[in-house]
């Protein structure tokens, strides 16, 4: 059987942690080492943590305790992380739940698939235990903060972007984004026309203290423009800028 971690911190410091952060984190990995050191980390600053080491668990744990964010590995035996994730957000009860991906890949296709099934942000190994705070930590604020102007509907031909249902529509049929593609769908398309480097995006869309590559924007970019399909175009690459919304 595949172990299960849920450890608490014995130090007064933690436990005034533990009483003011209550996030519940829930950790899927199959190296013990990385489980405990991520689970350390963690739980200094305050998350309730509950560590797995196989997607089986995962998905039972994920319906039990219903954690407020997923940190999953791709890489698990018997049921990967993308099935995980895949089954997670097909899942009425726990498609809203957050998931950032950890992988030992460098390949951009696999990025790009966790992405499109759902996943929220992804992380490649070794990582700081810092940046994976920072990152928790802004999938938490993102996750509690509704989108400013959020009753501003964006309507370009037969694509539709609503913000207050976080709902974007083409022709119709409701696309499936996950959180950073219709941050930056949105972004772009409420300025048509006007460039914006990467660096500005990346604040937009996440906020100006996200730990976050220049690559990245290109990934979700590649992402977004799988799932709008033909309309794909209208988000332009500006050579030696960044990107844009056609005008």
């Amino acid at each position: 059987m595949a172990p299960s971690y849920s450890y608490g911190s014995v130090t007064s410091a933690t436990f005034q942690a533990n009483r003011m952060a209550r996030e519940r984190v829930l950790v899927v990995d199959d190296e013990e080492d990385l489980l405990e050191l991520i689970n350390y980390n963690l739980s200094k600053e305050g998350f309730r943590v509950t560590c797995v080491a196989s997607g089986e668990r995962a998905l039972k744990e994920a319906q039990t305790l219903l954690p407020d964010v997923i940190v999953l590995d791709l890489l698990l035996p018997r049921v990967d992380g993308l099935e995980v994730c895949r089954q997670l957000k097909s899942d009425p009860k726990t498609k809203h739940i957050p998931v950032i991906m950890l992988t030992a890949k460098t390949e951009e296709a696999d990025v790009v698939t966790g992405l499109e099934i759902g996943a929220d942000d992804y992380m490649t190994k070794p990582f700081s235990p810092r940046v994976l705070l920072a990152r928790l930590r802004a999938v938490l604020r993102r996750k509690a903060q509704p989108d400013e102007g959020e009753q501003q509907v964006i309507r370009v031909e037969e694509l539709l972007i609503h913000p207050g249902r976080h709902e974007v529509t083409l022709a119709g049929e409701q696309l499936t984004l996950t959180y950073t593609e219709f941050r930056l769908l949105q972004f772009l398309a409420a300025k048509p026309g006007w460039a914006f480097t990467r660096n500005q995006i990346v604040d937009a869309v996440k906020g100006e203290d996200y730990p976050v590559t220049e690559r990245s924007v290109d990934v979700q970019v590649t992402g977004l423009r799988k799932k709008l399909g033909d309309y794909a175009h209208y988000i332009e690459t500006v050579r030696g800028v960044g990107y844009r919304f056609k005008k």
